[in-house]
């Protein structure tokens, strides 16, 4: 079974979390989510207590260990930005998705050919997509 780092926003706004949680969900019939957190609604609640250094530390194990990481970034975020250029650091396969008919992706991911990118127009164009990367 492959072991996915799932990136999405958290601190940069939750606006997406309810899609993020059906493709983790999708992702899990046939994979290990690692960051399945990210799709909960009440993820804000499950980060209090967590010092920072406790979450860069198990979010960076989490890359190591994964084997591809797929980032819907939509709503943009610093941390997801960071997550993608440790995976390349890395070398792990990066993936991204992100709704072109809502925001313009940064030049500093499209301009980047490490970058696998996957823009969509509907939800439904990207079940298709994780069932090739998987």
């Amino acid at each position: 079974m492959k072991k996915i780092y799932f990136a999405g926003s958290i601190r940069g706004g939750r606006i997406d979390a309810e899609l993020y949680n059906r493709l983790i969900g999708y992702m899990q019939k046939t994979s290990i989510v690692l960051t399945e957190h990210i799709g909960s609604p009440h993820l804000n609640l499950l980060e209090q207590g967590k010092r920072d250094i406790e979450i860069y530390d198990q979010d960076t194990a989490w890359l190591r260990e994964s084997d591809v990481l797929i980032a819907e970034c939509t709503c943009p975020s610093l941390g997801v930005g960071y997550e993608l250029a440790y995976a390349e650091k890395i070398g792990k396969p990066c993936h991204i998705f992100y709704d072109r008919t809502k925001t313009q992706l940064s030049a500093m991911l499209t301009g980047n050919p490490y970058f696998i990118i996957h823009p969509y127009e509907n939800e439904d164009e990207i079940y298709p997509i994780i069932d090739t990367i998987l």
